[in-house]
Order: C-alpha cells, then structure tokens, then sequence
C-alpha cells in the first residue's frame, strides 16, 4: 500500500514544486517507487504526455525525477489563462471548458471525482505518493469547494507539511499566521514545515525555528538554503522566466502577456556564449540583438496586438532590414505571418487580423487541438530533434514550401527566402544540444560542448542531495500517511 504527504506553501512561488522535485529523486534513490500528483495546477506551461495529454510541465520535470514517464493522471486538473478573469480548464490531459473564474467556482466540485480517481490510480503502482499544493491554504476565502489544497486533503485523508519562502521576509508571520487562520480541521491535518531558500547561515535562523514550533507544534522538517542551479531546471511560472546574462551573442524574447510553453528558452539560456534577455513590456527590443524569438502564446491573437503596443513590431522589422535573425514557435510562428484567422471566434471575437507579413504564410484557426510528442529532423543539417505540438491552428502559404523540419515524413514550418526568418509548431527542440549548436553557429555564438538534458539529470541529483543534506527526509517519510482505500 502507498503511503502518501502533501507539500502545501505558505504563499505562492514559495519552491513547493521543486522541493516535490527534489524529493522525488531522493526517495528513488533510496528505493521507492514515487509518483508526483497535483490535483489543480494554473499554467501556460505545458507537458504532452505520451496518450496526447496534457499536464502542467512541474509534473512532467516531476515525473522525470521520479523516473518515469508522466501521466494525465498527475495533474488531472490543470487551469490555463486566457485572459485576466478565464481560463480552459483541462480534466485529465483533455479540454473540459473554457470558464470564467467564478463560473469555474461552480464547476469545481464536479472536478473532485477525477482528481480523486487520478490520485489512486497512481497510488496503486508506487510506494509514495508526493502531493503539491497550488498557492497557499491561508487563502481561506476559497476554501469552500477546495481541490488544490486542504479540500483535497480532506478527501483523501492526507497529512500535509507546510513550507514558507524566507528569501520574501516575514517567513513566521507566513507560517504562524497560517496556523492561526486556518479552522481546526484544517490546522490539524499539518503535522510539519519547512523553511526554504535561505541564504547565509542557517544556524542563524534556530531561534525562529524555535518560535514556529512553540506557537504551532508542528515538527521542524529543515530550513533549507537557496539553491543555486534552480534556474537549470525547467521553469513552469512565468514570473520564474529570467533573462540570463552569457555570452556576446544576444538573444532577446518580447514578454508576451499569454506566454506559454516558454521551456524553448531554457536549452538556450544554460549556453555559456549566450545571453538570453526578457524584454518587458515598455522597453524597445535592444538594436544590436543577433536572434529575436518569438515564443508561444495562450492567445496569439490578443498577444499580437500587446506586441503591436509596446512597439515591437517595429523593432523587430528594422531588426530585419539589419540583417539579424527572428525565430517564432508556435503562436510566435503564426505572429510571423500574413494573416491570422480565427472565424470562430476560438480565441474571443471571430477575427481576421495582419500578422507581422515576415514569412508568406497564412494560419487559421481550428477547434482541434493538435497535441503530439514528436521526433523530427532538420532540414537543413539532419540534425535530430524531439519535442511537441500543443496548437490550434492550421498555417499554409508558399514559405511552407522551404520547411524548416520534417517529422515522420511530412514537412513542418516555413523559413524565409533570405533565410533569415523562420518558424515552426515545434517546442522544446533546443534541447538536441546538435541542433542548439547548429542553430547558434548561423548567429555567429561560440558553442560548448554541453550535453542539456545530461545537465538537467545532474542537477535534479544535486537538489536531491541538496534535500538530504537540509531536511530531515527520515522524519518527512514518517509523516506520511497510507492511502486509504477508494
């Protein structure tokens, strides 16, 4: 019978899913079967899993420290933003609605049934099950009809430890105050916490691990200090999305106001002759970028127009007569074009608007979503690729005639006549470390010799050890509850 622990958070972006991360790959190493589970997760950000899903990537890169392949099943519910009051909602890697935030108050208790049967489907094949939470349970003014936290742990009878961010300051007032506003019920089912990203001495903190402990009674589980090599791993929050300072070739990503699937940045930021910037709304892209990429967006047509306001359309046409390079993924792919439909209205109004007209080709909007992992080759080089598709969206017109890749046998993208311009519905494949490098070598970047995905295993490794050193994980797997019966 698997046991079972849910990691709960203080607040938001507190680290709750890389600590499960980290967890994961600790107890494995000590033998375990682990599975990773989020009943409600809220990203842009996601994974295609192996039957066509879809889950938030924090469980995918879970599920990889786990070491298995992810599933529907460890994150049944995922909630995606399409705009500032809604979202599509997503029930076991599959489209359930797309609702308002307080139509999908509504809608959530009819959403505890799946996540609860995802929950024992993965129990039954592992010895521990590692729960995340999603914000905070001191959110108390959602608690009624609760799947992400304590509403979930109720129903599965699941203890939960607790974890505050003291790099935010008033790390007790995080967690006493929890203790406090929480109704017994709720305050009952914490029987530990944890206090992440330190930075300095932890010795310095022992007197405030004392004063939680007394005003809870909680078991004191670690303080944890930052880790360094976090930004290694794949980011799933976009406030995680960070420009990172390299080499002198320069890479600069417009911030979209729907971005999602930016994982493509990752493979490109860990290049030590690369600089990645994030440009925010406001600011012009910088004149002397070698490559602007254009990541995916939730709503193309909606973050086409935000990059019309800020100017950047511009930017990046001048960035063009320059001679410099433009990549676009995904909705940047369609951005890169003439025309993008949408006749029935999937992303708001029915619309046709003018696309950035730097590649000739045309994208209209279709009901079904085409979700797939996929093995691909370029072109060009033949260098090899993996990755996946997660778009509405057919795109045509005579540069699709000048594909970028092909995959199982057909051609995928458009590239331009100078070359210099070309997109594509693929993510994630700068993680092939032959085709990043290929890819690098055209913006004149010196390359490294950088494995990406062997760098992702190692760091995983070293946040387990990170764990074990810091936490008490005997003490943590004691807290641990079996799985009660369906």
């Amino acid at each position: 019978m698997a046991n079972a622990i849910m990691v709960q958070g203080a607040g938001s972006n507190v680290g709750k899913s890389m600590i499960v991360a980290g967890l994961a790959r600790a107890y494995v190493k000590r033998g375990l079967r682990v599975r990773p589970f989020k009943p409600q997760n809220m990203s842009n950000n996601a994974a295609v899993t192996a039957d066509g899903g879809e889950i938030g990537r924090a469980q995918a890169l879970q599920a990889r420290a786990a070491g298995v392949a992810p599933t529907t099943d460890m994150n049944p519910v995922l909630l995606k933003p399409e705009t500032d009051t809604g979202a599509q909602v997503i029930v076991q890697g599959k489209r359930f609605a797309t609702l308002r935030a307080r139509d999908y108050a509504k809608a959530k208790p009819q959403l505890l049934a799946p996540a609860v049967e995802s929950y024992h489907r993965l129990a039954a094949e592992a010895d521990l099950v590692l729960i995340e939470g999603a914000g905070s349970p001191a959110e108390i003014n959602l608690r009624a009809g609760d799947i992400a936290n304590m509403g979930f742990a109720e129903a599965v009878s699941a203890p939960v430890v607790l974890v505050g961010d003291i790099d935010r300051g008033g790390v007790i007032a995080q967690l006493v105050g929890t203790h406090t506003i929480l109704p017994p019920s709720d305050r009952d089912r914490i029987t530990g916490f944890a206090v992440n990203k330190f930075r300095g001495d932890v010795r310095l903190f022992d007197g405030g691990v004392t004063e939680i402990v007394d005003r809870t009674g909680w078991a004191p589980l670690g303080v944890i200090p930052w880790f360094a090599d976090a930004w290694r791993l794949p980011a799933e929050d976009v406030m995680d999305v960070a420009s990172r300072k390299g080499g002198a070739c320069r890479i600069v990503v417009p911030r979209l106001s729907r971005i999602a699937n930016f994982d493509d940045l990752d493979p490109l930021a860990t290049e030590p002759g690369v600089s990645v910037e994030i440009i925010e709304a406001g600011r012009p892209l910088p004149l002397d970028a070698d490559l602007v990429l254009i990541p995916g967006s939730k709503s193309t047509i909606g973050d086409l127009a935000h990059l019309r306001a800020q100017g950047w359309d511009i930017d990046i046409q001048a960035h063009v007569r320059r001679g410099g390079h433009v990549i676009g993924i995904c909705g940047g792919y369609q951005m890169l074009g003439q025309t993008i439909a949408d006749p029935m209205g999937l992303e708001g109004e029915a619309t046709t608007v003018p696309g950035l007209g730097l590649l000739d080709i045309t994208t209209t909007m279709q009901p079904e979503k085409h979700l797939a992992l996929t093995e691909a080759q370029e072109i060009e080089s033949g260098a090899a690729v993996q990755g996946y598709e997660i778009h509405l969206g057919v795109t045509e017109g005579p540069d699709c005639d000048r594909p970028w890749l092909r995959v199982a046998g057909r051609a995928e993208g458009a590239i331009s006549a100078s070359g210099r311009v070309r997109g594509c519905y693929l993510h994630g494949l700068f993680a092939a470390d032959t085709f990043r490098a290929q890819t690098l070598q055209r913006l004149g970047a010196v390359i490294s010799d950088r494995s990406f995905e062997a760098e992702v295993e190692e760091t995983l490794d070293a946040l387990a050890a990170h764990l074990e050193t810091h936490m008490d994980l005997d003490a943590l797997l004691r807290l641990a509850q079996p799985v009660p019966a369906l």
